[in-house]
């Protein structure tokens, strides 16, 4: 549910999966070798309304159980796209769409999902996150949990405190927010470094401000030397920036996204902000009601004053999908597509969705949205920003194959540990282009 991928890749990444302990309750350990359909799950707030909806299931449907086993976000990633090419997969295996999606629908791996649930998905779900779910206009993933654009999250108590009176609108602003954050003892931004994959919401939103959305279309089409738009080189100058006037603190490098530090320092008062998709939010409500009552804020990412891309351009992950195995047996594929036709985004999940803090990609919520916000705002600016953005950016490692989007994360990562210059980036990343 994390957006990105840290290994191998996102999107249900491959070397970015491949292993390991599982840290829920699980029920079998999923093979496709019984009658019973399998699926694996996400081990966070996120992922609880699939979990209801699953044990619903299962109350109701004896015939057709649903096997459950789950597993941190990162460690899911790093074991799934093992396990579907070795013909292990789950029956119901989650993912994010993107470079991965195509590679399972080039390998056989996954199966045509397009008469059995194309009409419950078009008749629910907004075409631009339906149609991220279709491979040469056929349907192989089916939508699911809330739409996940990225946020600037902020700690009002901590940046008033510091003497900055306003969330940072401006790249000017957010500079001027470090440096005074810093100066208050705290750590400006909070970075779950890591996990790699948090480094991808920076750089893709400052290549979109600087650039627009052109720059990275160019390297997804594969032309030859895309990485050397200039806006690229000068958005990892400014992650350098960022990073020697210690925007992240001292052990960013040592945070993973898993264990929810880095959500923690800004609920509890240690950091000033965060860059993190929308999937976050219901963990800063777990954590603390009373912050997301009186302490939270959040902010599109600042513009970058004299670039190209949209204020309004949004980076980040559609949402989850599922989609279903080919290796699976018929009763296990058949119980899978009855569970998905029969609970995708129904009222129950929406509302459900809506308690956690996620909002569904769903058509005519408006009211239902506008109700679970309260004040704060949040849910109806996700769900108006995803209805009338220019530009959604799928995050890079899910936009990317597999060997390019486990470059793209370890070059980032030397470009935030000062041990990469900006033109040896585009460098490297230019020679994964063939």
């Amino acid at each position: 549910m994390k957006s990105f991928r840290r290994i191998a890749v996102l999107a249900l990444s491959a070397a970015m999966l491949t292993g390991t302990a599982a840290c829920g309750a699980s029920t079998s350990s999923v093979a496709a070798s019984g009658d019973e359909a399998t699926m694996w799950g996400i081990s966070d707030s996120n992922f609880a309304p699939t979990k209801q909806a699953v044990e619903r299931w299962n109350s109701r449907h004896a015939d057709q159980r649903i096997d459950t086993e789950y597993f941190a976000n990162d460690s899911y990633k790093k074991k799934i796209r093992t396990s579907v090419g070795a013909g292990n997969a789950p029956t119901l295996i989650y993912g994010w769409g993107g470079a991965t999606l195509r590679e399972y629908v080039k390998s056989n791996q996954i199966t045509d999902l397009t008469s059995d649930l194309e009409s419950t998905v078009k008749s629910k779900v907004f075409d631009s996150v339906a149609q991220a779910g279709y491979v040469d206009g056929k349907l192989y993933a089916v939508p699911t949990q809330g739409v996940q654009p990225v946020v600037l999250y902020v700690n009002k108590k901590v940046l008033t405190d510091a003497g900055v009176n306003e969330v940072p609108k401006t790249w000017d602003d957010l500079l001027d927010a470090v440096m005074k954050i810093k100066a208050s003892g705290k750590t400006p931004i909070a970075l779950a470094g890591g996990s790699q994959w948090p480094y991808l919401m920076w750089a893709a939103y400052l290549v979109d401000r600087i650039g627009g959305p052109e720059v990275f279309n160019n390297v997804v089409e594969g032309k030859k030397g895309a990485w050397s738009d200039p806006s690229v080189k000068k958005a990892m100058g400014m992650i350098q920036d960022l990073v020697k006037a210690g925007a992240f603190g001292n052990v960013y490098t040592s945070m993973t996204a898993d264990d929810r530090k880095d959500i923690s320092m800004v609920v509890n008062g240690g950091a000033g902000m965060e860059l993190m998709g929308s999937w976050a939010f219901p963990d800063f409500k777990s954590l603390s009601k009373d912050f997301s009552t009186s302490q939270f804020a959040f902010a599109p990412f600042p513009v970058v004053e004299g670039g190209k891309g949209d204020s309004k351009d949004l980076t980040g992950n559609l949402t989850n999908y599922w989609s279903v195995s080919a290796k699976a047996r018929s009763k296990q594929q058949k119980s899978a597509v009855a569970f998905l036709k029969n609970t995708t985004y129904d009222d129950t999940m929406v509302s459900d969705l809506l308690k956690i803090g996620a909002v569904p990609p769903v058509k005519n919520i408006d009211s239902k949205v506008k109700a679970a916000d309260g004040k704060m705002g949040f849910y109806s600016w996700v769900y108006q920003s995803m209805a009338n953005t220019p530009a959604f950016r799928l995050s890079w490692d899910q936009s990317l194959p597999t060997d390019q989007a486990e470059a793209v994360l370890n070059n980032l990562e030397q470009v935030f540990l000062m041990s990469q210059t900006p033109d040896q980036f585009v460098e490297k990343m230019n020679a994964t282009i063939r």
